[in-house]
């Protein structure tokens, strides 16, 4: 069984390929290591063959393994980690994720928004948040409508405690790779519409990080190839 170090090495050589393929420099994309439902100790194996940034989808678990993390024996390099949280943002848990995320990447409304902005501790920066697009139009996923990406980039622009950094996107999963990157194209299309500065682009998983990279990705989201196969899923908090 390989490592979560040499699983690591393996995906940073698979977004490198990639990159170089799609005439990017790799250091252009970054890898955010997605540890929902993974253990602290899985977690710190991460941290210790050099990963910063972690994706979480429930805010308790996450906050869970921070607490972990900061009583662990390196916690200098703990110390510098970044959070993500990638799934949906329940009201009830808005004043937590504002006071110990790094980074929202599930912002699909204006209420959820401004409760962020409001309830992000004074002497904090301002919380990176991402708007999720449902660029496959699914029912059953989260994110809003492309065609309404602009109104809501517009209001969370004027929040004070909120910087719009850019879009998310978790298309249908398909083998089909025109189809793969026709849905991150169209999340391509729609940064370039947003107000500001917006520079991030967060797409791509295990299985579709190269089509996501071709069409400009900044930030993929691996999970399955870092540590295996999902744990038993909890309940969303």
């Amino acid at each position: 069984m390989r490592s979560i170090h040499d699983n690591l090495q393996a995906v940073r050589e698979r977004i490198a390929r990639a990159a170089r393929h799609a005439g990017r420099d790799p250091r252009t994309v970054s890898l955010l290591a997605v540890s929902k439902t993974h253990p602290a100790p899985l977690v710190a194996q991460a941290v210790e063959a050099g990963q910063r940034a972690f994706g979480e989808n429930y805010v308790q678990e996450a906050v869970e393994k921070m607490d972990a993390l900061a009583g662990d024996p390196g916690k200098e390099r703990t110390c510098a980690l970044e959070w993500h949280l990638i799934g949906p943002l329940q009201s009830n848990k808005t004043r937590l994720a504002a006071a110990r995320f790094d980074w929202v990447q599930s912002i699909e409304s204006e209420k959820i928004a401004r409760r962020l902005s409001d309830q992000r501790p004074a002497g904090m920066r301002p919380l990176n948040v991402l708007i999720q697009v449902n660029v496959s139009g699914e029912a059953s996923k989260s994110g809003v409508a492309p065609e309404e990406v602009a109104a809501l980039a517009g209001a969370i622009s004027a929040l004070p405690n909120l910087k719009l950094r850019g879009l998310m996107a978790v298309p249908e999963p398909t083998p089909d790779t025109a189809l793969q990157r026709r849905r991150f194209r169209q999340l391509r299309e729609l940064l370039g519409g947003l107000p500001g500065d917006a520079d991030t682009l967060s797409m791509g998983m295990s299985d579709d990080m190269e089509a996501a990279i071709s069409e400009g990705a900044t930030l993929v989201r691996i999970g399955t190839a870092i540590f295996g196969a999902r744990q038993k899923v909890r309940p969303a908090a």
